[in-house]
Formats: structure tokens, C-alpha cells, sequence
């Protein structure tokens, strides 16, 4: 797990995962959410539609901004404040995302405003935002093993 607290972070820092998104990954989030609409889990009706297949879910996309976020940059510790996205491509199943953040101003009362952006396997920008979020002060990581290792 990684943790920058806001005195350690710069302007340019950026963190970033990949993920292939699956057929399992779409249904599952499906039965965690409960959206189950045509447009991600039915490629008969699909094939009918804007798309011509099935796409995935835009806030599953989004669940891989927040783990950025959470476990990379900032990192572990780091509150969401506020989020906005423009979603400018559709992910289909088997597309690989890289989810990315990437710090472009730091603000009074120890905010930070992040850009956060999903790319495709091409590339492609396919969707797009910012977010303002609370990293930590102090390092809390290194502070607990500190005091699990003197006991």
C-alpha cells in the first residue's frame, strides 16, 4: 500500500493501474449494484442498440479511479472530497484500462485537485475528470508497523 501525505506531493506526481475488464467483472459489479440494464448484460438487445455490443459499466470505470486514489496516489488514507467525470468513449468487455490519477494543483486547508482520466488499450482517452480529495497529514502506514514492531 502507498501513502503521500500533502506535504510530500508535487505538481506531475501521477499513479495509475491496469485492469483487463471481464465478462465476470461486469456481472459481478452488476449483482453488487443491481444494474442489470440490457446495455451491459445482454448482447442479443445490445446488438440493437447505440453500441452494437455490450459495454461496460461507466462507474465500474469509476471504482478504478477510487482504487488509484486509495492505494496509489495520493494513497492509502486519501478522502474523496468531490468527483466529476466526462465520459467520452464506451470500455467494451476485454478492453485493458489504465486508470489513472495525476496531481495538477494543491490547495489551501491541505487539498489536493487530481486530473483523473481512464485510458484503453490504444490509448484513448475514454473518460475524463477531476477530483478534489484529503491526503493524509502524517504517515499513519509507518507509524503502525513502527509500533507493532516495538510491541
Amino acid at each position: 500500500m502507498i501513502e503521500h501525505i500533502y506535504s510530500e506531493l508535487k505538481i506531475g506526481d501521477k499513479g495509475y493501474i491496469e485492469k483487463t475488464i471481464t465478462e465476470t467483472d461486469v456481472y459481478l459489479y452488476a449483482g453488487i449494484t443491481g444494474d442489470f440494464s440490457w446495455l451491459h448484460v445482454n448482447e442479443v438487445r445490445a446488438k440493437r442498440g447505440h453500441f452494437k455490443t455490450r459495454v461496460v459499466h461507466g462507474m465500474l470505470l469509476i471504482g478504478l479511479i477510487s482504487n488509484v486514489v486509495g492505494n496509489r496516489m495520493p494513497g492509502a488514507g486519501t478522502i474523496y472530497e468531490t468527483q466529476n467525470i466526462d465520459f467520452l468513449r464506451a470500455c467494451y468487455i476485454n478492453d485493458t484500462i489504465r486508470a489513472q490519477t495525476e496531481v495538477i494543483e494543491k490547495l489551501p486547508r491541505g487539498r489536493v485537485k487530481l486530473r483523473t482520466c481512464c485510458y484503453n488499450q490504444y490509448d484513448e482517452v475514454i473518460l475524463d475528470g477531476r477530483a478534489i480529495v484529503i491526503p493524509p497529514r502524517e504517515h499513519i502506514i509507518e507509524q503502525t508497523l513502527k509500533q507493532i514492531s516495538e510491541g
